[in-house]
């Protein structure tokens, strides 16, 4: 069995999470739950395929065989019933440089790029750095906490604004929505309607709680595989972002040829070796650790939940259906983005991520990673609830 309790130091490993405080601007010492990496070891099967790998002593120009598409197609197919061809599969370094490929392949200079804030940073940027018109249509926050889609404004926008492409974050970062298969056909429709391509990261597919299944935007309806670029990866899931392999399935060719040919001017062309290595071990051996890793992962939530309620009830948890990734509300404990710094940054000395990064949307809002050991979570909290409560 995995022993996710185990502290592993990662200073002094070049590890961004961990190494990189002062060239970010924070001081030294915070215990950081901020960027969305684990702070567990891979599979052993993960691990071995790696050092098997490096022993041959030789790190050459690599290409997957059928084989490696092969575990890529079962893991799919087995636990999202999303089948399709090896031709499908397009490897690129990560989703993030798939999403600036899927810009610059199916739109102009000008043309107006759908995101639904608050999401994932890097969605604004592909979409600003490629000089493309960001729209927003924000999701809303019900009552209870709940984040949904707003339809009415999502189409009126498509149509007003002309939308060529749209980012749907699926399961979403930061909010942690495992969107229905309703939800999914409505919004999709609506793209079909208008002729809007879809890129769907899906990257947190694999992190969903009891009572929740991830639905591939794809398998939805048949229509949806002509306008659709689904981005997968292994590298949450198995916690090695570090060796750059993401899985672009285009099942439509003419998207798929735009799509590569884009990947062609960028001068990329083969992926890492031990990329694909890890990858394949991975979705090959790798369930069994996985499960044992989501059984964590739901402890970790359930402390997190009970010790926001006893401890510090002001800061509100939106309870997440998927990834581990949690959208925490500081609004009646802290008054502005710089004063929730200094409680999180000076007083509690924890690193979160800053809810204004992820659009203005997220003003007021910390996003929390609780994929650590449960006793680094435990002393994280009692930091925060100290300097929740010396502040009064």
């Amino acid at each position: 069995m995995a022993n996710f309790d185990e502290i592993i130091d990662r200073k002094n490993s070049y590890s961004l999470k961990h190494d990189f405080a002062r060239e970010r601007g924070k001081p030294e010492g915070l215990i950081p739950l901020w960027v969305a990496d684990m702070d567990f070891r891979a599979p052993d099967a993960v691990v071995d395929a790696l050092t098997a790998a490096s022993k041959a002593g030789i790190f050459g120009y690599t290409v997957p065989k059928p084989d490696y598409y092969e575990v890529v197609r079962g893991w799919f197919s087995e636990r999202y019933d999303y089948v399709f061809r090896d031709e499908h599969v397009i490897t690129t370094p990560g989703i993030v440089y798939a999403l600036a490929m899927s810009v610059r392949a199916f739109t102009e200079e000008g043309d107006a790029v759908l995101i639904q804030r608050p999401v994932y940073h890097p969605f604004s940027e592909v979409i600003d750095d490629n000089r493309r018109k960001l729209v927003n249509s924000p999701l809303v926050q019900e009552p209870d906490g709940k984040f949904r889609m707003d339809f009415t404004d999502f189409e009126r926008k498509v149509r007003e604004e002309n939308v060529k492409l749209f980012i749907l974050c699926s399961p979403h970062n930061p909010v942690g929505r495992v969107w229905t298969r309703a939800e999914l056909e409505q919004i999709g429709d609506i793209c079909v309607k208008y002729g809007v391509v879809v890129v769907t990261d899906e990257i947190h597919c694999d992190f969903t709680y009891p009572g929740y299944k991830h639905t591939s935007f794809t398998t939805v309806k048949e229509s949806f595989e002509d306008i659709a670029i689904t981005c997968t990866a292994p590298s949450k899931t198995f916690n090695f972002a570090g060796l750059q392999i993401s899985n672009i399935i285009i099942k439509n060719q003419q998207l798929r040829r735009k799509f590569r040919k884009e990947l062609d001017k960028s001068g990329y062309s083969q992926p890492a070796l031990m990329g694909i290595v890890a990858c394949k071990a991975a979705y090959e051996y790798g369930g069994p650790w996985l499960e044992e890793l989501r059984a964590y992962l739901k402890g970790n939530l359930d402390f997190l939940r009970a010790f926001l309620k006893e401890r510090i009830p002001q800061i509100k948890m939106t309870e997440p259906e998927g990834t581990y990734l949690v959208w925490l509300d500081f609004r009646t404990v802290a008054s502005s983005v710089e004063d929730a710094d200094d409680l999180i940054t000076n007083r509690a000395g924890l690193w979160l991520s800053e809810g204004s990064s992820y659009g203005p949307e997220g003003i007021g809002f910390q996003r929390i990673n609780m994929a650590c050991p449960r006793s680094v979570l435990r002393q994280a909290l009692e930091q925060l609830a100290v300097a929740v409560a010396d502040r009064g």
